[in-house]
């Protein structure tokens, strides 16, 4: 199995202002020198974790997976992030897994932050996404769902090779940021990727990022330092995983379930 280049972008994001993160975001990718099999873009990246949905949210032929085709075609590789949008009348936080030539794949965001209203303005996802990318099996998810780890479990002997985690995480909630992903990384057996924004939103809500990459053992492989914004490229060895996952197969043990 081929190695993995991942991107990680780091950004402040401009408060419900589709144009300036559109065009912010074509500069940092454009600036991206190296090739890359993926990038990775903050959770609601045009818009920042706003509960208007109503005035910024696309379907899914608008701006935004335009853009995101483009891009993609132009980096020839994949680009995900989320977005807000509309489909039969409800407003999603959708994930988006944009592929080089142009088809894609979606998740919608399972658990909605109640204390940000999000339940109120947002409709439930149903169904995970496991997509594929070089060989590697890659289970995307947004923020919240990081505090869900029955959600995120990695089951059927290792039916995830990567989790990715998108997010809008404040900085005062910083240390269960930092300390669920390095969770979710040891129990799943997997590489673990957070990418969260950076700066103050419109509800004067500061975020520090936080971005990291984690192997499978929980220990970070990345140096994105907080507070800033930065663009990182990362490589994950497939190799060092499968043999962690042979001499030390805990989910072999693993306990049965079903979610309902």
């Amino acid at each position: 199995m081929n190695d993995l280049k991942i991107t990680i972008i780091q950004a402040d994001l401009h408060w419900e202002n589709k144009e300036k993160n559109l065009e912010q975001f074509s500069q940092k990718i454009a600036s991206i020198s190296e090739a890359t099999d993926l990038i990775v873009l903050p959770e609601m990246f045009t818009t920042g974790f706003t509960m208007r949905p109503e005035a910024f949210a696309e379907t899914m032929t608008g701006t935004t997976i335009a853009w995101m085709k483009t891009k993609a075609k132009e980096k020839n590789c994949v680009i995900t992030g989320s977005f807000v949008c509309e489909e039969n009348g409800t407003y999603f936080n959708r994930l988006v897994w944009m592929k080089a030539d142009g088809t894609f794949s979606t998740y919608d965001k399972r658990h909605l932050f109640r204390m940000g209203d999000e339940d109120k303005h947002y409709g439930h996802g149903e169904k995970k996404s496991i997509v594929d990318l070089k060989g590697w099996k890659i289970c995307p998810l947004i923020c919240y769902d990081l505090r869900f780890p029955v959600w995120a479990r990695n089951r059927n002997e290792n039916s995830y090779d990567l989790l990715i985690y998108v997010a809008n995480w404040p900085e005062r909630r910083a240390h269960p940021w930092k300390s669920l992903l390095v969770a979710r990384a040891i129990e799943n057996q997997s590489y673990t990727i957070g990418v969260n924004r950076v700066g103050e939103d419109g509800n004067a809500i500061y975020h520090s990022g936080d971005s990291v990459a984690l192997n499978f053992k929980g220990e970070a492989i990345s140096k994105i330092e907080s507070g800033k914004e930065i663009i990182e490229t990362i490589t994950l060895n497939y190799q060092e995983l499968a043999e962690f996952r042979k001499t030390f197969p805990v989910m072999l043990d693993a306990d049965d379930f079903e979610i309902n």
